[in-house]
């Protein structure tokens, strides 16, 4: 099998609660990262766990990460992103955007790549 084509699994579905977001590290064509997954229902948004701010993590623990009201919020400093884009909505780096990791759901796994 061909490993650049082969799906990387990242976690189970049903290992991350709705709502919430994790963070896995992903060996990624840069190097390996931490990537945040953020579970709506039976879809996944993923990013680098990066603040475009100032290049800090956004977990306030390692792997946990503050949800309110719709937004994936920083930890160092504030900054509000949308739960469904990345998109910075409020503090300090107000409209950047996280840098987007492709996944999709596949038989019930996570894993890395487009549809």
């Amino acid at each position: 099998m061909d490993t650049a084509t082969s799906p990387r699994r990242l976690c189970r579905l049903d290992d991350m609660i709705n709502g919430e977001a994790i963070a896995v590290d992903v060996l990624l064509p840069e190097g390996e990262e931490s990537v945040i997954l953020l579970r709506q229902d039976e879809r996944v948004h993923a990013w680098l766990n990066i603040c475009p701010h100032a290049g800090r993590r956004l977990d306030w623990a390692p792997g946990k990460f503050l949800i309110s009201k719709g937004m994936l919020v920083c930890a160092a400093h504030g900054a509000s992103f949308n739960v469904d884009n990345g998109e910075c909505i409020g503090g300090p780096c107000k409209g950047e955007s996280l840098r987007g990791v492709p996944v999709r759901v596949e038989q019930g796994e996570v894993v890395l790549g487009h549809a």
